[in-house]
């Protein structure tokens, strides 16, 4: 029977019922914090993008961030919000003042929305404005008021003028989430790289910049520089970019001061416009691909009332630097045509080092060109019927709702890829099942990916043969059994992604995927243990006869129960680089020889399993 459409079928939010029913509308994905692209960071930038607006306009040159547990505090020394405006600001959507061109040309926050996403998103939230001596605070629960000042107060006389946020992501948006230190020190560096002269706070550690881009290349960098890192800078735009011995390219872009992990129409213009004007330099009609091989670079726009193509702004959609302004492809141009040819013409021995690295490309390239044909060939035809590859729906390339939520599982074996395949959500999830143990690459070259069979699928399914801008799926999840073998098999995925496509790593989207160790469960209730602790918690509310089941491997595990693990409350690792660690330090370490320091962290590492809790069941 269908059902009734008539005028009670027709509904109307308010602001913060709306932002809680559709939270993907404002901050993309949720997440419990594993990822970057989490919801919990981005409430966090939202927060500080605020305060770098207010520095950016002139005021205010220290901001602090503190995070206990769930709790964020964040404080700047701005002009402080209006008093009288506070409530509003908090809590009345599309309200601030970066509707004015004029008094923010090139902002960052969401024009009126950001601050308003936090609130209702937060089981706690609290703002308080300093100004002229005067203060004025306001708390809310979810978007509701909880506790407000009708009247300005007497500001303490140690108090500067700015704002102070304390907030808590919701539990019954976010579940169990958690601030991981290394993707808020990236947030924060990169804030700072951006912003020179500015000093941020976070827990006490201080994050502040001289050099800028130069700055976040040498801390970025995956090994030594083949020449020194060329930095140009002009009103609106910043670059600087080098070349290394790694493959692919590696890109970090802003604009406005907003991290654009998915680049967009800057870095698009960036790419052509550096392929061309090397060009023209050298007088030599060179592939774009091998100019840019092995590249590092970092590029910065500031762009007039820029369009993203998300919410979250991870995309620059702009055409055009602003209502009045050149296209953004035509200001590429023009800056990188002259300042990167002048560059050239003073630094003769970075043109030599360039040169020599596009000439060793262009050979390597040519090399492969015959294997590279076969084996386009071999997956073209294998995209016709591709056994390895269930794919979804939705993809990172696709402008579609959930496109953050796309998902790549890369298995071991049939049993266990079956399980996720009926367990899966066929819209954004899909499955990539290896036969066995893949190859160990470490030390071999590009050459292996194009030979061997699976790895030449595997890179033909995610995309990523020219880099990872047409990289079709937002997480690539190694999912394999938490067994001996199965941990091998990790290491060596994890080595033929280091090894030849390092920035699938960098920008956060090779994951773990936990599955459970156990089952413990009674008549009434079933806990699926993760850890001992979790397993030893499990026994006591389970008792006093639980049933405990051990799964040893993903094949184990049935679909219906799988469905549990790879849902709305999946736990992923994240595969992340330690600071500094060259790509081929790790490698060395964990598959070249078996050297003694190797073997003292095995020793060291090496953990010994008692069942205690069965003991005291039995």
């Amino acid at each position: 029977m269908a059902e009734k459409y008539n005028e009670d079928s027709i509904k109307s939010l308010d602001w913060k019922a709306h932002i809680r029913l559709r939270p993907g509308m404002y901050i993309g994905k949720l997440g419990d914090g594993a990822s970057p692209d989490d919801g919990i960071y981005i409430l966090l930038k939202e927060v500080i993008d605020n305060s770098i607006d207010e520095f950016v306009m002139g005021h205010g040159k220290t901001i602090e961030v503190n995070i206990d547990g769930t709790h964020v505090y964040v404080r700047d020394h701005g002009r402080g919000i209006p008093l009288g405006k506070l409530k509003d600001c908090a809590s009345k959507i599309n309200t601030g003042a970066k509707y004015d061109s004029e008094a923010f040309k090139k902002s960052v926050g969401l024009n009126g929305v950001g601050i308003k996403a936090v609130n209702a998103l937060s089981s706690e939230f609290t703002i308080q404005a300093f100004r002229e001596g005067k203060t004025r605070a306001v708390q809310f629960a979810r978007g509701e008021v909880t506790s407000e000042d009708k009247r300005d107060k007497a500001a303490p006389k140690d108090a500067r003028s700015g704002t102070e946020l304390r907030f808590d992501p919701d539990p019954e948006i976010f579940g169990k989430c958690r601030f991981r230190d290394d993707y808020v020190e990236d947030m924060l560096w990169n804030y700072a790289y951006l912003n020179s002269g500015l000093t941020l706070i976070y827990n006490g550690k201080k994050f502040k910049s001289e050099n800028g881009l130069r700055d976040l290349l040498e801390n970025k960098l995956d090994g030594e520089p083949l020449y020194p890192i060329a930095h140009l800078k002009d009103k609106d735009i910043e670059i600087a970019f080098t070349h290394n011995n790694a493959y692919g390219e590696d890109y970090y872009s802003f604009v406005n001061g907003q991290h654009t992990t998915m680049g967009g129409t800057h870095l698009a213009a960036f790419r052509e416009a550096l392929a061309k004007t090397i060009k023209d330099f050298f007088k030599k009609d060179f592939d774009a691909v091998d100019i840019r091989t092995s590249i590092c670079a970092a590029v910065s726009i500031k762009v007039e009332e820029p369009v993203f193509e998300s919410q979250t702004k991870t995309k620059l959609g702009s055409q055009d630097m602003g209502p009045k302004g050149p296209t953004v492809r035509s200001f590429m141009s023009n800056f990188i045509k002259q300042a990167l040819d002048n560059y050239l013409h003073r630094e003769p021995e970075t043109a030599k080092a360039l040169l020599e690295k596009i000439q060793e490309a262009e050979r390597n390239r040519k090399e492969l060109k015959g294997i590279q044909k076969l084996a386009r060939e071999r997956a073209k035809k294998a995209k016709v019927h591709n056994k390895k590859l269930r794919d979804c729906r939705v993809h990172l390339d696709a402008k579609k709702t959930g496109r953050l939520d796309s998902t790549l599982f890369i298995t071991e074996g049939d049993s266990a890829s079956g399980s996720i395949t009926k367990a899966r959500d066929v819209n954004s999830q899909a499955v990539f099942s290896l036969k066995g143990k893949p190859l160990n690459s470490f030390g071999l070259t590009k050459k292996i990916v194009y030979e061997n069979e699976e790895f030449n699928l595997l890179q033909d399914a995610l995309n990523i043969e020219n880099g990872i801008e047409g990289l079709r799926y937002n997480n690539v999840v190694i999912a394999t059994d938490a067994d001996v073998d199965g941990m091998h098999i990790r290491l060596l995925l994890i080595t033929f992604f280091l090894q030849f496509f390092p920035e699938l790593i960098r920008q956060g989207h090779l994951h773990i995927l936990q599955t459970p160790l156990f089952r413990v469960r009674n008549k009434k209730v079933t806990r699926y243990c993760y850890s001992e602790a979790e397993r030893l918690a499990a026994i006591e509310e389970c008792s006093p006869k639980p049933e405990i089941t051990r799964f040893k491997g993903l094949g184990e595990i049935s679909p219906d129960e799988f469905s549990h693990f790879i849902g709305k409350n999946i736990r992923l690792d994240p595969v992340i680089i330690p600071k500094g660690m060259t790509t081929q330090d790790l490698l060395t370490f964990y598959m070249g020889k078996n050297t003694p320091a190797r073997q003292e962290f095995i020793i060291e590492n090496l953990k010994v399993e008692k069942d205690t809790a069965e003991a005291a069941v039995a």
